[in-house]
């Protein structure tokens, strides 16, 4: 879908905004564990982890209070607890997404200034970005507070652009699965891209209002011409089959 009509449109843009949850990685495992965790101190008992990938993506307090009607108070007890697993496990149960690295690569290369926007509190980001050894590929990681502050995506971007001094939005674009993300550019005033290789589908992202939705990172790498994609995607491959045997 491409809702800016223009051929190679994006080319003007300086600075990429990633989601991580679902653009990024692949958290299923570590959320939905570490939401049935929280559940759990409730009394809430989920035998089918799957049902609880709508988590992934929004902020955890307003998924708690969307999908089991928690107060605000409860809201807040449940990420409390969910955070006491996530920091010793959950920060681990997850994955890249093949082909995300050659597109951090290829895009660096290409001179394009990569940031990290994301719900998940910042510390918890960073871990992850580390662990993975992708730090060198960000200039900032962005994402909310331990204590409650940068709620929205849209408080997160804010906080990105300020940190980083950028003024220009019209060189600003956020890329990200969920329609939290394509919200949160629009009330910033940012171009957005949706990718359909996360956890949101192409219903939800054209009715947030998505600029451009990709469904793979090949594709997304086509729309910023990244000429070097397909040797860091080799490369990928083959430490990938690597480590296999």
């Amino acid at each position: 879908m491409n809702n800016t009509n223009t051929p190679g449109y994006f080319l003007k843009k300086k600075y990429l905004f990633l989601d991580l949850d679902g653009t990024v990685i692949d958290p299923v495992v570590g959320i939905t564990t570490c939401v049935a965790y929280a559940l759990n101190y409730f009394g809430i008992q989920v035998n089918d982890l799957n049902e609880l990938s709508p988590f992934i993506g929004p902020p955890l307090a307003d998924s708690f209070m969307d999908y089991y009607n928690f107060s605000k108070e409860e809201a807040e007890i449940a990420v409390r607890k969910y955070h006491e697993r996530f920091s010793e496990k959950g920060v681990y149960e997850n994955k890249l997404y093949e082909g995300i690295s050659a597109f951090l690569k290829a895009a660096n290369n290409k001179g394009y200034k990569l940031f990290l926007a994301t719900s998940k509190p910042t510390v918890f980001a960073e871990q992850i970005i580390n662990y993975y050894q992708l730090s060198g590929e960000f200039v900032f990681i962005g994402g909310s507070g331990m204590d409650g502050s940068r709620k929205t995506k849209a408080d997160v971007i804010r906080h990105v652009l300020e940190k980083n001094a950028i003024s220009d939005l019209s060189e600003v674009v956020m890329i990200g699965d969920r329609k939290h993300d394509i919200l949160g550019a629009k009330e910033t005033g940012i171009d957005s891209i949706g990718v359909l290789y996360g956890y949101g589908d192409l219903e939800e992202l054209e009715k947030a209002g998505a600029d451009y939705i990709v469904d793979s990172i090949g594709e997304l790498a086509r729309l910023f011409y990244l000429e070097d994609f397909g040797l860091y995607n080799s490369m990928e491959r083959t430490e990938i089959c690597s480590k296999e045997t």
